[in-house]
């Protein structure tokens, strides 16, 4: 999208920077919040067919990503994170007064949206999480438990059955191809266990996408903080979207066309409400 524009807010930890993926007449505001390691600029074709739909676009670079300020990956408290997402539909807010606002969260940006919800529900009309970090996600733990966090990136061959996705993120020098780093593992087991007990999102429509090959966060885990974040689960809250033999990243698998028409159709039942 060559009309792609950037904006740079004050940050809780320094400078945020933020895409935005403007629209002439928008019915509501997108807001992406991308996955760890990574950056919203690989979320251009999400926002493409976001804004095809009818919305204004929005996305940060989370603190330690992409091209925001911090040290590399490094997140010490994930409750900063989402007051950074705050600061971004302030911003688009600001531009789109009273727009319906959709959070669209993937993997670590599930986590982050989930809280968000539980922080500012009131403040949206519906809920994507794509692969999210919730529930009973066991790598914090067992990386915790080493006197050393080994050097084992993220494979780019987990990410996506299109061998062309894992190319372009090892390609990508915005990606963070190096270990995980202790701080950000004992941040994530603490909101992990805060947004378990954080209570769930209420009426909030929620829309839960993943692949039932996604060996990054398996989809049993997952489940557990879905449910419980939903309050059980309720058909009447809870659209569920499982892709068989699809990776971790649903929107740029082989199959992203039925996941994009998932989501629109969703967020067509939800702003028709």
């Amino acid at each position: 999208m060559s009309d792609a524009r950037e904006h740079v807010l004050a940050g809780t930890r320094g400078t945020l920077f933020v895409h935005e993926w403007p629209h002439p007449h928008p019915r509501y505001v997108a807001l992406l919040v991308h996955g760890y390691g990574e950056h919203a600029g690989r979320y251009e074709e999400v926002a493409g067919v976001l804004g095809e739909h009818g919305a204004a676009v929005y996305a940060p670079d989370h603190m330690g990503h992409g091209r925001s300020a911090g040290e590399r990956v490094v997140v010490t408290d994930f409750e900063d994170v989402v007051t950074d997402v705050h600061a971004v539909a302030d911003l688009a807010r600001a531009a789109h007064p009273g727009l319906p606002l959709v959070l669209v969260g993937h993997s670590m940006g599930g986590l982050i949206s989930s809280r968000y919800a539980q922080r500012y529900g009131e403040e949206l009309t519906a809920l994507v999480l794509s692969g999210p970090v919730i529930g009973a996600w066991e790598l914090p733990g067992r990386l915790l438990a080493l006197d050393e966090i080994p050097d084992t990136p993220i494979s780019p061959a987990s990410l996506s059955r299109d061998p062309a996705v894992g190319a372009a993120y090892a390609a990508d020098p915005l990606v963070w191809h190096g270990p995980m780093k202790r701080p950000t593992l004992e941040a994530f087991a603490r909101t992990l266990e805060t947004v378990a007990e954080g209570g769930d999102v209420g009426r909030l429509p929620v829309l839960w996408l993943h692949g039932d090959d996604d060996r990054l966060v398996p989809l049993p885990g997952s489940r557990t903080g879905v449910v419980r974040l939903t309050g059980g689960g309720s058909p009447g809250h809870l659209t569920e979207r499982i892709y068989p033999g699809a990776r971790h990243e649903v929107f740029l698998e082989t199959n992203r066309a039925e996941v994009f028409a998932d989501v629109t159709g969703f967020l067509d039942r939800v702003l028709t409400a």
